[in-house]
């Protein structure tokens, strides 16, 4: 059979993945982990193997570590730009490309560039960097992520003015979390290691108390796991793989329009919250001629439960089917689902004599899933 042949649009961004720079992200909580020691670690690594490694870019703060580290890596000179009567200098993305080097690093990913540079966003220089097909390494923290914005605010009661699209990370080629120990930080900083000795009694009482600091910690080490659980998916895809390899939990309840939905949602919940993992609740609509039809006030009840279950955290999603079991296997297989709750059946003797058991079903096809069959009086 002929291969379909490719749009011209289509032609053109395959050319352009394959022919772009690799990005490689060092992913922080605060100012001080070590992400820019750690990228210039490595680019001293990779300058000793004969890669051809310069610096962009760097920000090093006047810390004394970072500057040892910066070893034998030369610099692209940077670009002088006259603003309100002042000289300022900014990253020479041209004299990058211009230079062509195999990998260049550039620090502080989610700065704003002064008014007159070629770009607003140093990103917006990263992204034209890698489209030349220069390898880039960069640096960022998690409050930087536009989609984290509020949620920072909210932790930390700091607004975060410099903001980076999501899909700068999420279609990094690597991404590097550099995570120590909120402890191991604050003593850092009480050390002089991260800001001037006037400045850090201030910060100590603001931005890097440690709750702050935990939370944090832990929407960074969430945001690569989320990434690392794409990479696996797409890995099983790619190679065919059906098996589910539980390298997380999910949890999924599946609900009826009966009173006792309540009773199976707040049991998910419970599991989701020990686990800290993603939680779905669905309901299945039967399409089956001998199936019963559902009322308006079956409806108005599952939209009720529907409601109850995104309070708890839960993603909510309806199906429609021939058959029940088929649908919630189906759906477990698509999500890779870890943990099912149902609730006892409710068709009556007659419907299961001529169309079988909606669990008995599940039970039978269901593979590598920990099934919760709570007892209770009708679900299904």
């Amino acid at each position: 059979m002929e291969k379909e042949r490719k749009t011209p649009s289509e032609a053109l961004e395959e050319y352009y993945k394959q022919n772009r720079g690799v990005l490689k992200v060092f992913l922080g909580y605060a100012p001080g982990v070590g992400k820019t020691f750690s990228m210039l670690n490595e680019a001293n690594r990779r300058l000793k193997r004969g890669q051809d490694v310069v610096i962009g870019y760097l920000e090093d703060h006047g810390r004394e570590e970072t500057i040892e580290q910066v070893g034998n890596l030369s610099f692209i000179p940077k670009q002088k730009i006259d603003y309100k009567g002042r000289t300022l200098e900014e990253m020479d993305v041209d004299a990058i490309i211009s230079r062509k080097p195999e990998l260049v690093i550039v620090d502080e990913l989610a700065h704003t560039n002064v008014p007159g540079s070629k770009h607003k966003k140093r990103y917006e220089d990263v992204l034209e960097i890698l489209n030349h097909g220069i390898n880039v390494l960069t640096t960022v923290n998690i409050q930087h992520l536009e989609s984290l914005n509020d949620v920072v605010e909210h932790i930390t009661t700091v607004t975060v003015r410099e903001t980076i699209p999501d899909k700068i990370i999420e279609d990094a080629d690597e991404v590097v979390v550099v995570d120590i120990t909120p402890d191991a930080l604050i003593n850092r900083l009480k050390r002089g290691n991260i800001y001037r000795r006037e400045n850090i009694q201030r910060s100590l009482k603001n931005f890097f108390r440690k709750g702050n600091l935990t939370a944090l910690r832990e929407l960074a080490l969430r945001q690569t796991a989320d990434e690392v659980d794409e990479d696996l998916e797409s890995y099983m895809k790619q190679k065919g793989i059906e098996d589910n390899w539980k390298v997380v939990e999910r949890v999924l309840v599946c609900i009826s329009s009966s009173p006792n939905a309540i009773k199976l949602l707040r049991h998910g919940a419970r599991i989701a919250k020990r686990y800290k993992c993603e939680f779905y609740v669905i309901d299945v609509e039967c399409t089956h001629p001998m199936s019963r039809k559902l009322t308006d006030k079956d409806r108005n009840s599952i939209a009720a439960h529907k409601t109850l279950a995104e309070k708890l955290g839960a993603e909510t999603i309806s199906l429609k089917g021939r058959s029940i079991s088929s649908e919630i296997l189906k759906f477990c297989h698509e999500r890779h689902i870890t943990q099912l709750v149902l609730g006892h059946s409710r068709r009556s003797s007659i419907e299961t004599f001529f169309r079988g058991s909606t669990i008995n079903k599940i039970l039978e096809d269901a593979k590598d899933i920990e099934i919760r069959i709570i007892p209770c009086d009708t679900i299904y």
